[in-house]
């Protein structure tokens, strides 16, 4: 399909030029995900296609919209705009006839595409999308009791110590994190915790993602770009910066394999990287209510 390829061109260009599309200032004015025109955040391809157009044209609105929400809210796209694709992906129930001449329910999943313009390109627009709320950030070197909470109702064991920080799996399955006062800032370390904890929702007992296992061979390379995706969507949920990894320059080399490889791992890896952040919110909001229930009991 031409917008898979498209996409993907997009992101190679900028990683090339040594820019990651899902690293930002999350300053206030791009706090967080994209954002529909009702105000919902954007899932999956999609928050890593418009945070790159963003990057790239120089936007400072979240907001999204097709030409026809946006009549329908009072505003007109500028002669010129120019729109983004932004991808819908969904499933039908087609019939299917066997060898044998029996008639059988078949599921097929499909993929559309449809232009939305970003509201720095609208005129007449409420002020919702035009005002621009300030976004809560940690200050540098302070840890964030709202995301340590978070993480551990996730349910992962997190161990701190040594020099690196990694995800060991079966049979310790554990996270193994430098110690937070080693980081030269607190969005270092969260980002990278966010990283960990993406591989670690990839353990077998949970969403069973395939691992490489070694550096540079191509199941690694799509499992650090799952991971890599999942701390910044994660981090975006947090508002919390994602830094730059020291070791960027190999994993950059690793991620564009993945993506010239195959159009389509930048879609797949970012699926996956929805997929996990989702378990990981479900985890902790599952916590949270027990804790809830028991302080209620006691």
């Amino acid at each position: 399909m031409r917008q898979y390829q498209q996409v993907t061109d997009r992101i190679v260009a900028m990683l090339e030029s040594g820019v990651r599309p899902w690293a930002q200032d999350w300053s206030p004015l791009r706090g967080g995900r994209p954002l529909r025109h009702n105000g919902v955040p954007y899932r999956g391809m999609n928050v890593l296609n418009l945070w790159a157009a963003s990057m790239a044209r120089g936007f400072s609105s979240a907001h999204w919209m097709s030409y026809r929400q946006a009549v329908e809210l009072g505003g007109q796209v500028r002669k010129g705009a120019k729109a983004e694709s932004v991808f819908f992906v969904g499933s039908k129930t087609v019939q299917t006839e066997g060898s044998d001449g029996e008639l059988t329910d078949a599921t097929i999943a499909f993929m559309r595409a449809y232009p939305a313009f970003n509201c720095d390109e609208i005129d007449g627009l409420p002020a919702q999308y035009t005002t621009r709320a300030e976004t809560p950030r940690l200050n540098t070197g302070e840890r964030s009791e709202r995301v340590d909470a978070w993480v551990s109702a996730t349910g992962a064991k997190l161990l701190h110590g040594g020099g690196r920080c990694f995800y060991r799996h079966a049979p310790a399955d554990e996270i193994h994190m430098v110690e937070f006062q080693s980081f030269r800032t607190s969005e270092g370390y969260y980002s990278t915790l966010m990283h960990e904890l993406t591989h670690w929702s990839g353990a077998e007992a949970r969403l069973d993602r395939t691992k490489g296992k070694v550096f540079g061979d191509s199941n690694y390379a799509f499992e650090e770009l799952v991971a890599e995706l999942g701390a910044a969507y994660l981090c975006a949920d947090h508002r919390i910066g994602a830094e730059v990894r020291e070791d960027h320059a190999s994993y950059i080399k690793s991620w564009l394999k993945a993506l010239r490889d195959d159009s389509r791992n930048i879609f797949r890896a970012a699926s996956h990287a929805e997929r996990a952040c989702g378990y990981l919110h479900k985890a902790a909001e599952a916590a949270a209510e027990i804790a809830t229930e028991l302080r209620a009991a006691a």
